[in-house]
């Protein structure tokens, strides 16, 4: 699963940007279904938050209060239902712009009859910033996002130090961002970047063992017979 849902380079935490972001995912839609197309129309306006420069009402939106969890790149959304139905005491909200990939998440939210997420087809910078209020999230994930392997496209890559901040600014304290990639260059980019912010603390030496809540998907079970590496990262934010 590749993340390509948000730009990578606000200039601050607080959303002020003194240029056009530089965006970390090209909108290619590819084909719907007409499954994905159907769920997409039917289901959005019951299990979707439409984009506002608006702070969401967590508690309204899941009519309970409980731990909040978000998903930066959903992609076709089996990590996320799968540790949605696994976890039904804690609240899970998608981010992903791509329009078959929310569908299938949606139609698999329905199929499943998860009251626990919550899906808005946005840019995620966007909403970190217009709709997450600072120190709310008691987690975020950000698994296997688009690595730009070329040099030149590198700047690309949503890991990065302002978005790390702004990222660290809507945790709890003692909330934790986990990330994943199997791309090994992108790992030591990620460890280093995720260090050097000040607010959060690595919960390992280095890399982290994959936590027992992150599925290991059909793609990452290939790669790791083919001898590819994986690599998590697990930090908090600090009290």
């Amino acid at each position: 699963m590749r993340n390509r849902t948000a730009p990578d380079n606000p200039s601050s935490a607080n959303g002020m940007t003194s240029h056009p972001p530089i965006r970390s995912y090209v909108l290619r839609q590819g084909r719907v279904s007409n499954a994905q197309q159907r769920a997409h129309q039917t289901l959005l306006p019951r299990y979707g938050i439409p984009y506002a420069e608006a702070t969401i009402d967590f508690d309204a939106v899941f009519a309970r209060s409980a731990p909040r969890i978000l998903e930066i790149g959903c992609g076709m959304g089996e990590t996320t239902v799968a540790i949605a139905a696994a976890h039904p005491q804690q609240d899970y909200l998608g981010i992903e712009v791509h329009t078959p990939g929310v569908g299938s998440l949606l139609k698999e939210i329905d199929v499943q009859d998860l009251s626990n997420v919550r899906v808005i087809q946005h840019d995620a910078v966007a909403v970190l910033e217009h709709m997450i209020a600072q120190a709310t999230l008691d987690g975020m994930h950000i698994f296997f996002p688009d690595p730009w392997p070329k040099k030149r496209q590198q700047k690309r890559r949503l890991i990065q130090p302002a978005f790390v901040a702004l990222a660290a600014s809507r945790l709890k304290p003692d909330g934790y961002l986990h990330t994943a990639t199997d791309w090994q260059e992108y790992a030591e980019q990620m460890l280093a970047v995720l260090g050097a912010e000040p607010s959060l603390a690595n919960t390992a030496a280095a890399y982290a063992p994959r936590p027992e809540y992150r599925p290991q998907t059909k793609f990452e079970t290939r790669g790791l017979k083919l001898g590819h590496g994986v690599w998590d990262l697990v930090f908090r934010k600090r009290p």
